[in-house]
């Protein structure tokens, strides 16, 4: 992989990163909805604990990262440590810049806008392959040892988070639902076009 190649793919990577923490802002924006089963776990933290939806974003990945190790007995790569250190970041960057929304309608409008760009953002990143985030790398962990398709591994892998964030106290309703079944369908409906993506940032940095 030469030099400009391997910029192009950090650019991804990173970008991913920040769309993700943007979408997650956004459905934050409109958590009455509900949030995705990892944030109700990290606003259930937040709520029961303090600190910030952010960092407990970045600790819950540090305890994923050391189940994976604990599964496949090897580090994961460096993608996965940039992911967990900075995406936390984003969201808390995020959630100082963006301004409240008021109102049902507009709410919705954020939270389906937030869906969007967050599944857009996970596709993106993990693209590169430099190394999916925490929280991926055990999903795909989970279909190499059992063969499970991507669906059906992300679906059970929010169902369970999901549980323990609603004990917590994190906002679950509708929205939630929703985002549980459909989000391994999004990413797996975006990972076509961000490939493609990619590849055409690719050959243009070949041709310079």
């Amino acid at each position: 992989m030469y030099v400009g190649q391997y910029r192009v793919r950090w650019m991804f990577f990173v970008t991913g990163l920040a769309i993700i923490g943007l979408g997650i802002t956004l459905m934050l924006r409109g958590k009455q909805f509900g949030l995705s089963s990892w944030d109700v776990l990290h606003y259930g933290l937040w709520k029961q604990f303090g600190l910030t939806i952010g960092l407990w974003s970045i600790i819950m990945g540090i305890v994923v990262i050391l189940l994976t190790v604990l599964f496949t007995h090897r580090l994961p790569r460096l993608g996965v440590y940039v992911n967990m250190l900075t995406i936390g970041t984003f969201i808390d960057i995020f959630n100082g810049l963006l301004p409240d929304v008021h109102g049902f309608s507009a709410q919705m409008i954020t939270y389906i806008l937030g869906i969007i760009v967050m599944t857009f953002g996970i596709a993106l990143y993990i693209t590169p392959q430099l190394g999916a985030g925490p929280r991926d790398t055990f999903m795909l962990l989970l279909v190499e040892r059992t063969r499970l398709d991507l669906k059906t591994a992300r679906t059970i892998m929010e169902l369970v988070v999901l549980l323990v964030g609603w004990l917590l106290g994190g906002p679950v309703f509708i929205g939630t639902i929703f985002v549980t079944f459909m989000m391994g369908p999004f990413i797996q409906m975006w990972l076509p076009y961000t490939r493609r993506l990619l590849e055409r940032w690719v050959t243009v940095h070949e041709a310079l």
